[in-house]
């Protein structure tokens, strides 16, 4: 049965039913991470299947596979995401300002949205933080995922700074010392146990401050 239309309300034509169809797509989608970074965490990443996760929705196998090609794609993809607002904080930073400040204020600007995010998208940052550090099996993926984010910043930064990448490495070497920075930070918030987004962007950032700030003497 048809529900009856409200009175003065409009009946959604093809753009209204595309929109609906698309918001179905992403709870779908936001449905299956959860139920998986869940799954992840309680049993462990590797002893988890996928029939588990589409039955925790519950979906078919052939819906999980319409978002995501394997387990790896689920946990490293919610990662590129914040990859991606890197890169537009990146973009968007003055075109004046010295690289490696540049690169630690985006990824600043991108620690205080997520810490200041709703408090189920804190939660998917928190558990896949967990799952990634707690699982050998995602350390290849995920070291291939930074490399490849450390390539496009170093183009990135060239490009703001006006040198070929590839006959100047310092575009480069700033990068690797920016991720450096990040990664020890993350480790360190792993080994304290330390998961709340806003604490863990506190302890990036004070990190990177370090790094920026303090190491210049012990070099």
């Amino acid at each position: 049965m048809t529900a009856a239309v409200p009175a003065g309300r409009d009946v959604p034509g093809p753009a209204g039913g595309c929109g609906r169809r698309e918001r179905k797509k992403r709870q779908t989608r936001t449905a299956l991470i959860d139920a998986a970074l869940e799954l992840f965490r309680a049993k462990g990443y590797e002893a988890t299947t996928i029939d588990e996760i589409v039955a925790a929705v519950p979906v078919s196998q052939r819906t999980f596979f319409r978002y995501f090609a394997t387990k790896e794609d689920l946990v490293i993809g919610l990662q590129q995401e914040k990859d991606r607002a890197m890169v537009r904080a990146l973009e968007a930073r003055p075109p004046g300002e010295r690289p490696l400040t540049a690169l630690f204020e985006s990824v600043r600007a991108v620690l205080r949205t997520i810490a200041e995010s709703d408090p189920a998208d804190s939660a998917r940052f928190r558990a896949v933080r967990q799952v990634i550090e707690s699982n050998p099996a995602l350390t290849a993926a995920h070291l291939a995922r930074v490399a490849a984010m450390e390539h496009e910043l170093a183009a990135m930064i060239a490009r703001r700074e006006g040198v070929d990448p590839a006959e100047d490495i310092r575009p480069q070497l700033v990068v690797a010392f920016h991720t450096a920075a990040i990664r020890v930070a993350f480790e360190d918030c792993s080994r304290h146990g330390v998961w709340d987004p806003a604490a863990m962007a506190a302890r990036v950032e004070s990190t990177m401050a370090l790094a920026r700030e303090g190491l210049p003497g012990w070099v």
